[in-house]
């Protein structure tokens, strides 16, 4: 059996959220800080501690099977990855902003601007896709500092919030990128047992996470209108309760219907509504 390796953010915004969803996968290993490369003690596994601007090409090479990375990241270094599955979290936006008061209206004011950024390929494709030649100024660290020093005259970098550009006196400007953490893979491990194993793991922890476990009670006179509201993993499971004429309904909710599900089934007579979180989904 293979022992496969997977690259993750050494440090940085995605570092948390790639230890927490393998380590919900059933993953047993130690996060040293100070130590490159963890081996898993229940899966045939290894965790590379990286920088992340390497993971894609560290994966394409074949240096490590698998890796967990910004989509702004793959894009930027053009690495040759099969993406896996999608991973809901690191979402950001890569957007070109400009001094609060500036001049640049429109796409088109960009003409003949410099603008500083240390995604350099991203943003070049989209000013060719739009027909605007700019100065690109490819720097490394806090390029919003770029347009106070008189470098820039924009700035093309990751948004979060939007607190750091207004503390350096910017604003947003356009947006080009949508950006999450994606589970890639090399080209040659695509059929490795081991890699679908871990894929299905991971899977039913996303799974797991954008559903609710709910149970409610109702009258067996309002049951069709609660069921059709509730269409579960597969359909809702019905027990019946010592009361006469009431059972209790087993569910699962997407999370992003929630509230309104809950208002709809309310509306049509479940009473005690309990609502749980789920550890896994597995189909």
């Amino acid at each position: 059996m293979k022992t496969l390796k997977i690259a993750i953010q050494k440090s940085g915004r995605l570092n948390e959220k790639s230890v927490e969803i393998l380590k919900n996968c059933g993953l047993s290993f130690e996060n040293y800080k100070s130590s490159l490369i963890s081996t898993v003690q229940n899966f045939p596994l290894e965790i590379l501690f990286l920088r992340d601007d390497d993971i894609p090409e560290y994966v394409q090479d074949g240096i490590a099977d698998l890796g967990i990375v910004g989509e702004n990241v793959i894009t930027e270094t053009q690495a040759e990855v099969e993406y896996l599955q999608r991973l809901g979290f690191g979402k950001c936006t890569l957007k070109i902003a400009v001094q609060t008061g500036s001049d640049i209206q429109k796409l088109e004011d960009l003409n003949g601007k410099a603008i500083a950024t240390s995604y350099p390929v991203i943003l070049e494709n989209f000013l060719v896709e739009k027909g605007i030649k700019s100065d690109i100024r490819t720097i490394s660290g806090s390029v919003e500092i770029g347009p106070g020093l008189g470098l820039s005259d924009a700035i093309f970098d990751i948004v979060s919030t939007g607190g750091t550009l207004k503390s350096n006196g910017l604003k947003p400007f356009a947006d080009v990128m949508q950006s999450e953490a994606v589970l890639i893979g090399n080209k040659s491990i695509l059929d490795n047992p081991e890699v679908a194993e871990l894929l299905q793991r991971i899977r039913s922890v996303l799974s797991a996470k954008s559903n609710k476990y709910v149970v409610l009670n109702v009258s067996k006179d309002n049951l069709q209108k609660v069921v059709d509201l509730l269409p579960g993993v597969k359909s809702p499971t019905v027990v019946p309760l010592f009361e006469p004429n009431w059972v209790a309904v087993h569910s699962v909710i997407a999370e992003e219907d929630f509230w309104d599900k809950i208002n709809s089934l309310k509306a049509a007579g479940a009473e005690g509504i309990l609502v749980m979180p789920i550890e896994k989904i597995i189909t």
